[in-house]
């Protein structure tokens, strides 16, 4: 059986940065789950699709022609790896997941991730959902203050304005919808190790659970020979 290694959490926990130097120090391959829907969010949006629409939103998930190129993400051969990471597509693709049908259509893409050696796989329901025989489920937490700091910094660093106090509201309504809708909602699976981040930096937090992962005697890929 392939080794996964599934990191949940909720919005700018710090999971993506920790799930893609986790990889990367154990030779696994990588899947940025959220890049998923937020590419389906970014279609439908340009499609002036309906975010209430199921089957339309599921249609336009069955149909994206998606790459992943290293860090670049290409959507139809455009690279969105920008575009799907503004505060617009961010909050749209939180109403886009709401819906079983898109979450379904989405399912199998995210699936195939799981190749040798290895996947470390960074979402809201990797542990409970698409993975649920994971070999180690972790449940990123940090304060929606010390989320929405570090939201601010992120997009900052990118070129996009934003204001704290918005990103904190926003946060803590995204939140508030994850975890309450119906389709997999953003909950830690009951076998996962819970790590808060709030005071942590991502370095510090990958080790945390390279010690997990040793503890465990999961089999790692060449890069962490």
């Amino acid at each position: 059986m392939i080794p996964v290694i599934a990191i949940d959490g909720p919005t700018a926990s710090g999971k993506g940065t920790v799930a893609r130097e986790l990889a990367h120090g154990l030779g696994f391959h990588y899947l940025d789950s959220g890049a998923l829907y937020r590419i389906t969010a970014l279609a439908a949006l340009r499609q002036r699709a309906d975010t209430g629409d199921s089957e339309a939103l599921a249609e336009i998930a069955r149909r994206l022609q998606i790459e992943f190129e290293d860090r670049a993400i290409r959507l139809a051969g455009e690279d969105v790896s920008t575009a799907i990471r503004t505060e617009e597509v961010g909050k749209a693709a939180s109403a886009v997941a709401v819906h079983a049908a898109v979450r379904l259509a989405l399912l199998e893409r995210q699936k195939a991730f799981r190749q040798a050696p290895g996947l470390v796989a960074d979402g809201r329901d990797m542990g409970t959902v698409v993975f649920p025989d994971a070999a180690l489920k972790v449940f990123l937490v940090a304060t929606a203050r010390a989320r929405a700091e570090r939201r601010t910094k992120q997009l900052m660093e990118n070129g996009i304005s934003a204001n704290i106090l918005t990103l904190l509201r926003d946060l803590e309504e995204r939140d508030r919808r994850d975890s309450e809708r119906a389709a997999a909602p953003l909950v830690a699976a009951a076998d996962a190790v819970v790590i808060d981040s709030s005071e942590l930096s991502a370095p510090q937090v990958v080790e945390k659970i390279l010690g997990l992962v040793r503890s465990l005697g999961i089999k790692t890929g060449a890069a962490a020979q």
